[in-house]
């Protein structure tokens, strides 16, 4: 039909217009927390860009939700606004007709969603974790940046290096703070490298410097020059990846039924499943005077939708902690919003029926 091709258009331009400008926006925020962990030193610059691929995908399918329902309700309230809606009306089309057109647009984008909450969130945070775990182990040396103090991981040395050389192969202007026993001792040094011994040794080897040997608070100093200095970069071990529900793949989720399995199951079944019923909602909700303002449904459908969310992740940890059963759970929260959804479509065709009739 007509209206049917005019509302999947339109709901297809909404929804890439939305998802373009929800993604920029968690974009920004990711790259934000990230920078501030790389400035303080928590996080190297050059796993920022991984990272943040990594949590994007893990949040994709709560992105695409919220896309769903926004641009149908969008698109069914610009048509209430412009009284085009009364015109289908007048035209024998009545407001259930509306469900096979949304179901036709939004089943699709349920499906890439169902996708992602069961096996590509997981694998994202489970390749994040193991990605900050190699982090951790990379020694101390490799994670120096230019122009920032960098402390070891048991806090005996601090590193410092002012710019790196053009072939990337060593650093100007080091600096080196080695608190010993009764003691403390000062490292600078002009230039310096990484350099590997046959057995596989790693030093750091600074060059055309100074080390300073002194207590702090007294006058019992002394100065050493040197063409040449090594200190012994010792290796770290990989930590051992930490297997939660959370990066559990979905079919061991299902083979193995623990109450935590459980409840991260009932959010990734969960997720389309409130994705698919916000989108249907998303029709008797669009209604709007064309005389009143346009942004009471937004703020009343963002409040539905976090509301829903935020009882889904509610659900999961009750499972979790096992204090409602699974099937009870998922019947707890979606059967009720099912009930409301008929309610409404019902109360609002009810409306309209005596309007016409009028």
């Amino acid at each position: 039909m007509v209206f049917q091709r005019a509302a999947m258009r339109e709901f297809a331009a909404n929804a890439v217009a939305i998802f373009v400008a929800l993604f920029f926006i968690l974009l920004t925020v990711i790259l934000i927390r990230l920078l501030s962990q790389a400035a303080g030193g928590r996080l190297p610059p050059d796993a920022v860009l991984s990272l943040i691929g990594f949590t994007a995908l893990n949040h994709l399918g709560t992105l695409l939700s919220l896309t769903l329902f926004i641009s149908v309700l969008m698109s069914l309230t610009r048509v209430y606004r412009d009284s085009e809606m009364v015109v289908w009306f007048a035209s024998g089309v009545p407001l259930s007709a509306w469900i096979s057109p949304v179901l036709k647009f939004s089943l699709p984008i349920v499906a890439v969603i169902a996708v992602l909450s069961g096996y590509l969130s997981p694998w994202a945070q489970g390749r994040a974790q193991e990605y900050r775990k190699q982090l951790e182990a990379r020694d101390d040396v490799s994670s120096v940046s230019p122009g920032t103090f960098r402390e070891d991981t048991g806090g005996r040395r601090v590193f410092f290096v002012e710019s790196v050389a053009e072939n990337d192969a060593e650093v100007k202007n080091v600096f080196v703070s080695m608190p010993l026993a009764d003691r403390l001792r000062i490292i600078v040094a002009s230039h310096g490298s990484v350099e590997v011994q046959p057995n596989g040794d790693r030093f750091a080897v600074l060059k055309d410097g100074r080390r300073y040997d002194g207590r702090p608070g007294t006058p019992e100093f002394s100065v050493t020059r040197f063409d040449t200095y090594a200190i012994r970069i010792e290796a770290k071990e990989v930590g051992v990846l930490e297997i939660t529900p959370r990066i559990t793949p979905t079919p061991q989720l299902i083979a193995v039924p623990t109450p935590q399995n459980r409840g991260e199951l009932s959010w990734r079944l969960g997720l389309p499943l409130a994705a698919l019923v916000l989108t249907l909602i998303a029709v008797p909700l669009s209604f709007v005077n064309p005389r009143a303002g346009r942004a009471v449904n937004l703020l009343f459908a963002v409040f539905v939708f976090s509301t829903y969310i935020s009882l889904l992740q509610v659900m999961q940890a009750w499972i979790g902690q096992g204090k409602i059963g699974f099937g009870a759970g998922l019947a707890a929260l979606h059967v009720p919003m099912a009930v409301l959804l008929i309610g409404m479509f019902a109360h609002r065709m009810q409306l309209l029926s005596r309007l016409f009739r009028r």
